[in-house]
């Protein structure tokens, strides 16, 4: 089943749909609190035997928190319920009344679980009042070492726009039906973040976001035969590296070799000939500039050619550029100055892409240059603005980010969460283009290749696992590791202490994702 990313406004709507087929909201409440009582419960089993203090707010959230709070309760775990402001919704009214009994009113002196049921996705401005005090007190807790778990969102974050004035700041996060923009774009405070099945049909919002994990790109990776040769591997053209500018080049056929291509050849310029073929004897090299007997050479030589990386922005790489576009009609992948030489210039672009398979790969700036757009606009909007520029260019736009987003000529959108700081590095997308391109050789449709070179780039700098003392070839060196992508990312069983026992809270409702705790 697909993992959408929604706004507010658009996972407040999936519920009203969803309300309006006949599921009643109350039901939607008890199921999803139901669930995250699951997942709390076989994460922090041993925790829990020093108690949980819920933190409950007066809208459909704090019916999340009460309903959380009886199933705990009914596993026999000592549960404290603080009500910041009185349930106020008829759901979470009902919900209060039927786990009153069974819990606790007030704060305790210590909990080893900590939950956040003040407000939901609807939430919007600062915090203020009761609501505001609590989260500071949350906070405190946290810093004593309690762990925090918010439900659906940690009050205080934006569920839209990721914008987060003194939120509660989560080990923890459960979300019901969809991830929202705010939790990919802000995972500092969301921590762990947990996406579980609350019975909204698949196929209600499916014109939103895609959320690329693991799964995701198993299903849509091409497979390597067990008796691949080269030329089933594929072959890539690399057109990078200006004068001083050779590590880009480098970095990018390193990564197409170890993303399975099945050769590389490097058009460079000839001061950086000697370097690549010293740290990559497997690859062929040519050098700059083309002429029409070297041309005619990789259009018959290559099945994909990644350009851009390190060519610089002179008047020599748009000519380049548009050279090689002219001469060749195959897939190809564009990045940093195959883009940079055409400031607000779409239409030329579109001209020369038009009729190919083709991604283009820009960070904001970047994108925000091609547009003649404000790199602020980008940032706020970058879910969606990569729409119109792919349609025009007939292109796969793959907006480098946090998260990135990868938008198709059709409006398809694929979003990629995976990653560290540890890739806001320089050579980091010439690493990312390389492994792009090798998909795109191999016969992957465009956005298909971006979304999963995005997925795995990101996943080989989440195994580095630190950003300190990390370099680019800490992250190749994961890409074999990172290659295998997890099958199951369900959380792993219990497997509980001498001590205790797991609360059997069945039924268990299924988990659509599970996004690691950035480190």
């Amino acid at each position: 089943m697909p993992i959408r990313v929604a706004s507010a406004a658009e996972s407040a709507a999936l519920d009203t749909t969803a309300i309006d087929a006949g599921i009643p909201s109350r039901a939607l409440m008890r199921v999803a609190g139901a669930n995250a009582a699951s997942v709390i419960a076989h994460r922090y089993a041993g925790r829990l035997r020093d108690g949980v203090t819920i933190y409950t707010g007066p809208g459909n959230n704090g019916g999340d928190g009460w309903v959380v709070a009886r199933s705990l309760a009914s596993a026999g775990i000592d549960v404290h319920v603080c009500e910041i402001v009185s349930a106020k919704s008829m759901d979470a009214v009902a919900e209060r009344e039927a786990a009153i009994a069974h819990v606790t009113l007030g704060e305790p002196p210590a909990s080893g679980v900590v939950i956040d049921a003040l407000l939901g996705t609807g939430a919007r401005g600062a915090l203020q009042g009761p609501i505001a005090e609590a989260v500071k007190r949350i906070n405190a807790q946290h810093d004593r070492g309690a762990y925090v778990v918010a439900l659906d969102v940690p009050t205080g974050l934006d569920a839209t726009t990721g914008a987060h004035d003194a939120s509660i700041v989560a080990d923890l996060t459960i979300t019901f039906g969809t991830c929202k923009r705010g939790h990919l774009v802000s995972r500092d405070v969301c921590g762990e973040i947990v996406v579980v099945d609350i019975g909204i049909a698949p196929t209600v919002g499916d014109t939103l976001p895609t959320l690329v994990d693991a799964q995701w790109v198993a299903a849509h990776l091409p497979r390597i035969p067990f008796d691949a040769h080269k030329g089933i591997r594929k072959k890539l053209v690399v057109i990078a590296g200006g004068k001083g500018m050779g590590g880009a080049a480098i970095l990018a056929a390193d990564s197409a070799l170890r993303s399975g291509v099945g050769m590389v050849k490097v058009i460079t310029q000839a001061e950086n000939v000697s370097a690549v073929q010293s740290r990559l004897p497997e690859a062929l090299t040519s050098t700059l500039p083309l002429d029409d007997a070297s041309v005619s050479d990789v259009t018959h030589w290559g099945d994909a050619i990644l350009m851009g990386p390190g060519l610089g922005h002179e008047r020599e790489t748009r000519d380049l550029v548009e050279y090689v576009l002219r001469a060749w009609s195959g897939p190809i992948v564009l990045d940093a100055d195959a883009l940079n030489v055409f400031p607000d210039d779409t239409s030329t672009l579109a001209d020369l892409l038009h009729g190919r398979p083709a991604i283009i790969t820009p960070h904001v700036v970047e994108f925000a240059r091609l547009t003649a757009c404000d790199v602020r606009a980008v940032l706020n909007d970058r879910f969606d603005i990569a729409t119109n520029v792919a349609q025009t260019l007939h292109a796969a736009v793959l907006l480098k980010g946090t998260p990135t987003v990868v938008t198709a000529p059709d409006g398809t959108r694929l979003v990629s969460a995976s990653g560290t700081a540890a890739l806001g590095t320089g050579g980091s997308g010439d690493v990312l283009g390389g492994m792009v391109a090798t998909l795109l050789a191999q016969g992957c449709e465009p956005a298909v290749a971006a979304a999963c070179g995005a997925w795995v780039h990101g996943r080989a700098a989440e195994l580095c696992q630190t950003v300190r003392g990390v370099t680019l070839q800490d992250i190749l060196g994961h890409l074999t590791t990172a290659w295998r992508p997890m099958e199951n990312t369900a959380p792993a069983p219990w497997r509980g202490d001498k001590h205790r026992r797991a609360p059997d809270l069945s039924p268990r409702y299924p988990v659509l994702a599970d996004l690691p705790k950035l480190t």
